[in-house]
């Protein structure tokens, strides 16, 4: 019977020490901190590492995690300044700072930092329009944190960002808002279109202004060059006609045989002889006379002159020398048109 009760008590003993060194022996992990409570009264923040604790005198409070945490609020509904209601998601980034603080200066600050960001949102978006809302989340959230992290500071948290996931607008205000975005992209297609199309015609324009110019010029130096041809062509053969000293009879008989040129042509069915062609006759008849008088020259009665028959200009010479021309001009080929 002794033994028995020594057994029991060997083994009370055994649990007695066991519950004594686990209650005693905590072990804090990394990135946590625990609150340790000596008679219900705060005694100390536990940091990581190996602990011991007084058994049935200290008591651990359940651990906090010190690292940054993500908390996900669902939409609430807002009123803007326009009396329009939109419905914003809000994601805010905290971190606990002070263990002693989160643990009592508030009861659960999960919930007081929800509760604080609905009414700060409410009060920063009541103050702004549906469009400056929409188009102004940096700013609203910028307003937010600094609200959140000056309230939250006594509570041993720390605000870091404060985001809006989405701000959703009425649906007839959404079907407005597409309405219009549609509107003003049509509007801005209509206006590039018509841009490409000035676009294009000034520069088809220019082009074309670019190709008369080029055109002009270059038909301008062809002329000159032709010009510049045609002027160095008629002064070679000034030149070779001066140079050969032609006599006034090769010059009347060029002329007569250039006269039918003027009448070459299909189109030409009349046609002017010019006055000069009677001086180019005379010319020619005189020449052609006075070679066929060479030969009587020594026939001439004694007594008479050369120069006195010259001077006097008797009416048998003149009309000799007529005959002959008119001889003589029987022998030219006849003046005709071409085209008679």
């Amino acid at each position: 019977m002794e033994g028995v009760l020594l057994t029991v008590l060997f083994i009370a003993l055994i649990a007695f020490v066991a519950t004594v060194l686990v209650r005693a022996v905590r072990i804090i992990p990394q990135a946590r901190a625990g609150v340790v409570e000596r008679l219900g009264k705060y005694q100390r923040t536990l940091n990581p590492g190996l602990t011991i604790l007084i058994p049935f005198v200290d008591r651990l409070l359940p651990l906090l995690d010190l690292r940054e945490q993500v908390v996900s609020f669902p939409p609430q509904p807002v009123i803007t300044s326009d009396n329009l209601v939109v419905s914003i998601d809000t994601v805010v980034y905290f971190q606990v700072t002070d263990p002693r603080a989160a643990t009592y200066e508030i009861a659960n600050y999960i919930q007081a930092v929800e509760q604080l960001t609905i009414t700060t949102l409410r009060n920063v978006v009541g103050g702004l329009n549906l469009e400056e809302a929409l188009t102004s989340r940096d700013q609203i959230n910028g307003q937010l944190r600094g609200v959140l992290d000056e309230a939250t500071g006594r509570w041993g948290l720390r605000v870091s960002r404060v985001e809006l996931k989405a701000i959703d607008p009425p649906h007839s205000i959404q079907d407005s808002m597409e309405k219009q975005m549609r509107a003003e992209r049509d509007r801005r297609a209509a206006i590039l279109t018509a841009e490409g199309t000035k676009q294009s015609a000034i520069l088809t324009a220019e082009g074309e202004r670019q190709s008369q110019i080029l055109r002009a010029e270059g038909q301008a130096k062809a002329a000159v060059l032709k010009a510049d041809g045609e002027a160095q062509a008629i002064q070679k053969v000034f030149d070779a006609i001066h140079a050969g000293n032609p006599d006034q009879k090769l010059l009347a008989y060029q002329y007569l045989q250039t006269l039918p040129k003027i009448a070459e042509g299909d189109s030409n069915k009349l046609w002017i002889v010019p006055s000069e062609i009677g001086e180019a006759l005379r010319g020619l008849g005189g020449a052609i006379g006075g070679l066929g008088a060479a030969p009587e020259a020594p026939a001439a009665r004694p007594g008479s002159s050369p120069a006195a028959g010259s001077a006097t200009g008797s009416p048998a010479a003149g009309s000799t020398g007529a005959g002959s021309a008119a001889a003589d001009d029987d022998d030219l080929p006849p003046l005709t048109a071409p085209g008679t």
